[in-house]
């Protein structure tokens, strides 16, 4: 079986966010084909804890943002793409001050996962929160954010009920709820 990977990659659009590619592609078979792909910088999201994240139903702080794509404000975790040469966790910590308003004594690495790996290279690096001290956001000119504060519970049962629909904070409320304090 040949190595797959990249034979060649031709660059068809450059833009401020992702930029895209039409990459020729060695598959595990041997065969070629086009693929195009996604290019993203990647980013971290963050899930915050007010209080004790062990204590029982811990309150957790979630946003409430407008995303043009959705057609309207989503549920989710605070995130953001990664600038270049800045660490994730660095990310998420820019992230939690620049939509919810809070700085944090601890950020702990939860999880990393690719978005869509189908089609671009997006990675994404969860992290916990806790220890925090609120202030005010600092939204860019772009993001429309208001803090929703509730039980970790609530969050749950809003994902079951699809209130939640953003899929990187599902993923992030289920594995911390399922293997980082069910563990």
């Amino acid at each position: 079986m040949a190595d797959p990977g990249r034979v060649s990659s031709t660059r068809q659009y450059t833009g401020r966010i992702i930029n895209l590619d039409l990459d020729t592609v060695r598959f595990p078979d041997g065969s070629t084909g086009e693929l195009e792909m996604v290019r993203h910088p990647g980013a971290s999201l963050v899930l915050p804890f007010l209080g004790d994240p062990a204590g029982e139903d811990p309150q957790i702080l979630l946003i409430r943002q407008y995303r043009y794509a959705a057609q309207g404000f989503v549920i989710e975790c605070p995130a953001g793409r990664l600038e270049p040469g800045e660490s994730p966790e660095s990310c998420a910590r820019r992230e939690l001050l620049e939509e919810a308003g809070c700085t944090a004594e601890r950020v702990e690495h939860a999880y990393t996962f690719y978005t869509t790996p189908g089609f671009t290279d997006e990675r994404i690096h969860a992290f916990t929160a806790s220890g925090l001290s609120r202030g005010a956001a600092r939204p860019e000119a772009d993001e429309f954010v208001e803090n929703l504060v509730m039980p970790l519970s609530r969050a749950l049962e809003m994902v079951r009920d699809s209130e939640i629909v953003d899929a990187k904070t599902a993923l992030t409320l289920l594995y911390v709820a399922g293997f980082r304090l069910g563990a």
